[in-house]
């Protein structure tokens, strides 16, 4: 479990340092990174398509990412994804690209979709699949 806290604090540092409005597709039933942000002051909602137990502080979205209500996304600044099914992954891209928003994703293992996108180390490996092309909206 210390390891999962690791993966966790490592991404909620790297997504409170450099967005503010943020979605975690597919939360399941791991909601430590989207607490850690609410807890930094990052405004962040989860949505999965199971429903799973209430987070405090944080907006849960019963939403299928892969029929996505879009109007829910606007004005985000980042979708991320932590460990998502392999077929989510062209539903996710294609989602931040229509709502032109970063896509960050935490892969298990060797895992990667397409090129792998950018990687960034903070400490654990994420690929940015997708960068907003008005990036003027994130806090760097």
């Amino acid at each position: 479990m210390a390891g999962l806290k690791h993966i966790e604090r490592s991404i909620a540092s790297y997504i409170a340092k450099n967005y503010h409005n943020v979605a975690e597709i597919g939360v399941g039933l791991n909601p430590e990174t989207a607490l850690m942000l609410h807890d930094c002051g990052v405004r962040v909602f989860c949505t999965d398509i199971r429903p799973f137990p209430s987070i405090p502080g944080v907006r849960i979205v019963y939403d299928d990412i892969f029929a996505p209500d879009v109007a829910l996304y606007m004005g985000l600044d980042l979708i991320y994804s932590i460990r998502p099914h392999e077929e989510m992954m062209p539903a996710l891209v294609a989602l931040a690209r229509k709502i032109d928003c970063d896509l960050l994703v935490y892969h298990l293992g060797f895992e990667g979709f397409q090129n792998g996108g950018e990687l960034v180390d903070c400490g654990v490996i994420l690929h940015r699949y997708f960068r907003s092309q008005n990036p003027s909206n994130r806090v760097l």
